[in-house]
């Protein structure tokens, strides 16, 4: 794609349709927000049509014949299919909500897992996965037999390929990956892992929760035959995401849970049959609110133009990271020449959490602890790092005031 030169990403308007980014705190200090890989902010246009379900239209859907139940489940439709889009996936079919990525990748587990993992089998997943993507496979490892294989990363923060390559052999039937982590900000080379295990006769499972606010994502492309992420990574609402599988997938395998929507018919003598996908998956009344809040959140995204937002943020994470580079007793954890907008470091002599207590008193929000990723804070033998991640409103002055802040606490706490 050839990106019109005059286009720019005006940051001072995105800012504006965020309100609470003028919040001030701790005696009138502007919030200064980059905790954006635990949760994006919310922009006007995507609380406004959420507020517009419920203040117009609010019904259940897909039962109902009258006015208001028609729009709901037009509009909850239109967000599936705006997700499809979002992906490149082939078609409308292949894409479950859910209330979440971790969600998305149990369904799997608890769905394909079940039906088609057996003991002897292996499972690939790799050191920098999310929990989310190691405790339902190590859960269903103890309950089936499977072997849990884990790929290895390097110092940097990289994947060992080579150790990928020797993993994934002819037992394996799945290899689970993160496409960007959420701890380091590494960007995975996931479609190279998915030509490794398709030519084993193995699935890949993404887990895109890190991944899909910053950069286009193309599920065909991806080679990915199940792709899961989360709404508000991606400045839509919480309690909403989406799982794509491939249609042929999806349709092979079983329910996970029981009642309304995912059914054909039921009959208390001859059992039930189930309803084709992706309702099978959805049982009962969804998030319908926060489905159509999504879907507008990503029609707000993609209209920014990707190429731009991707730009931007690697700005922010270079000039950031010279900056951080300079700071005395400053280590950087996660040095990959591939990254997102995610900077983890700890600084010797300091615990990450009073560092984010203190920095907290000059408005500056950033995440400490261990990120849902204690193997990976293992490898690197830590407790916990502090982690900084941009959003596309986050600018170069707020860059900036964050590593002032972080410089004056760290002379406090030495």
């Amino acid at each position: 794609m050839t990106m019109d030169s005059t286009l720019a990403l005006d940051v001072e308007e995105i800012r504006a349709e965020f309100p609470i980014l003028s919040r001030l705190l701790h005696d009138g200090k502007p919030l200064i927000y980059l905790d954006n890989a635990a949760t994006t902010q919310t922009p006007t246009p995507v609380l406004e049509a959420y507020s517009d379900y419920f203040n117009r239209y609010n019904a259940n859907i897909h039962r109902g014949l009258h006015s208001l139940a028609d729009e709901a489940t037009a509009a909850f439709e239109r967000a599936r299919d705006t997700v499809r889009e979002f992906l490149n996936a082939e078609r409308v079919e292949e894409i479950v909500f859910t209330r979440g990525t971790t969600e998305a990748i149990n369904l799997v587990a608890n769905t394909w897992g079940r039906a088609n993992l057996r003991a002897g089998d292996r499972v690939v997943i790799s050191e920098m996965e999310h929990h989310s993507n190691i405790v339902p496979w190590q859960m269903l490892s103890t309950e089936l037999g499977f072997t849990l294989s884990v790929i290895p990363v390097d110092a940097r923060g990289v994947l060992d390929l080579d150790a990928a390559r020797s993993l994934i052999d002819e037992r394996t039937r799945l290899v689970a990956v993160n496409h960007v982590s959420n701890a380091l900000g590494t960007i995975n080379p996931v479609s190279e892992l998915a030509a490794l295990a398709h030519a084993q006769g193995a699935l890949i499972l993404v887990d895109g929760a890190q991944a899909v606010a910053h950069a286009r994502v193309d599920v065909q492309a991806l080679g990915a035959d199940f792709y899961a992420f989360s709404g508000h990574k991606i400045y839509g609402p919480t309690g909403i995401g989406a799982l794509y599988g491939r249609l042929e997938l999806l349709e092979a395998m079983p329910p996970w849970q029981g009642g309304g929507e995912m059914i054909s018919k039921v009959t208390l003598t001859e059992g039930t049959t189930f309803a084709a996908p992706p309702h099978k998956f959805e049982a009962g009344t969804p998030a319908i609110g926060e489905a159509i809040a999504l879907d507008r959140a990503i029609r707000w995204l993609t209209n920014l133009h990707f190429e731009l937002v991707t730009e931007w943020e690697q700005t922010l994470l270079s000039h950031t990271t010279q900056r951080l580079e300079s700071i005395d007793g400053l280590s950087l954890i996660g040095t990959a020449p591939n990254k997102c907008g995610v900077i983890s470091f700890v600084v010797e002599g300091a615990h990450s959490q009073d560092i984010g207590l203190l920095i907290d008193q000059f408005g500056v929000a950033i995440r400490t602890g261990h990120h849902c990723a204690q193997p990976l804070m293992q490898k690197f033998g830590l407790d916990a790092t502090c982690r900084a991640s941009f959003g596309v409103y986050n600018t170069l002055e707020e860059a900036d005031q964050f590593v002032d802040a972080l410089g004056r606490v760290i002379k406090m706490l030495r």
